[in-house]
């Protein structure tokens, strides 16, 4: 059994990590706010993005298709990239996205398919260290930088052109809720056309291009793809922070449990030893 030393300093070192999870949950809570707005400002970039290439998308075909946008022709080479946070200490955050990208990666090679892994995050490059098929890592950086998409990006679209891959696959976890982060895979090579994306409303006029469409979607796909990255981002940033807060909150009312459950113990022993000390007292006296 342990001294009542032993049980003062366990006692005061669960309230000194219960002092640092309340922090982590308040500067969570603070930068959750921000964060959320910035990936649900984010949203309608993307949605209207996605309503222009599906409504350019319909009038292009044949061989002068943008290979973007219609891909290689096959699907052997995959490239996964998997975008987490850099840091931990948010519950099952980062390991949700890395479960939905390695049960791709697995179903993947069991198909035969040639499968590599190109990482935005620290937690992503660790966990997936044991596959051995890592072709880039990049960090994700405090906060979401355009920098570091177009940087992605610019890699992806590299290995595109030059025959590494056919199909492009991105997860990351999508904003929800302060309590729900949905791990997401959303294809980037071929471009997925939304076809229930939200249309244009032409008021009745016609849309006439100049330069053509396939112009116009061999500038506006490689832009896609950044997008597309960096939205990630904010979703990931958003999701993490909610997660932070949610599993600091639950650490601190743990850590609570904890430090009454010591404190109850502690007295008992206490008490205990007085009691102990007592009869010792009274039976040496009655002895003499």
């Amino acid at each position: 059994m342990a001294s009542l030393k032993e049980m003062r300093n366990r006692i005061g070192s669960v309230k000194a990590t219960q002092k640092i999870t309340k922090a982590l949950q308040m500067v969570a809570a603070a930068k959750l706010r921000r964060s959320q707005d910035a990936a649900q400002n984010a949203r309608p970039y993307a949605e209207r993005m996605a309503s222009v290439i599906a409504n350019l998308a319909a009038g292009v075909s044949g061989e002068g298709a943008p290979r973007l946008l219609v891909g290689t022709g096959s699907e052997q080479r995959h490239l996964i990239v998997v975008a987490t946070s850099d840091r931990g200490l948010a519950g099952g955050f980062n390991s949700s996205i890395v479960r939905a990208a390695r049960e791709r990666i697995g179903r993947l090679i069991n198909e035969g398919k040639d499968v590599r892994i190109l990482t935005v995050g620290r937690k992503a490059r660790d966990q997936l260290k044991r596959y051995d098929r890592s072709v880039a890592a990049f960090e994700a950086g405090g906060n979401p930088s355009l920098a570091v998409a177009e940087e992605v990006a610019a890699k992806i679209r590299e290995l595109f052109d030059a025959g590494d891959v056919d199909v492009v696959t991105l997860f990351f976890s999508k904003f929800q809720s302060v309590v729900i982060q949905t791990p997401t895979g959303v294809q980037l090579i071929p471009a997925e056309v939304k076809t229930a994306a939200k249309p244009i409303d032409l008021k009745g006029a016609v849309y006439e291009y100049e330069p053509d469409e396939e112009t116009i979607l061999e500038e506006l796909l490689p832009r896609n793809i950044t997008t597309q990255l960096f939205s990630a981002m904010l979703e990931n940033q958003a999701g993490f922070y909610a997660a932070q807060m949610t599993a600091m909150d639950n650490a601190t009312r743990n850590a609570g449990d904890m430090i009454s459950a010591l404190t109850l113990q502690y007295n008992r022993s206490r008490q205990a030893q007085i009691t102990k000390e007592l009869i010792e007292i009274i039976s040496g006296a009655e002895a003499l």
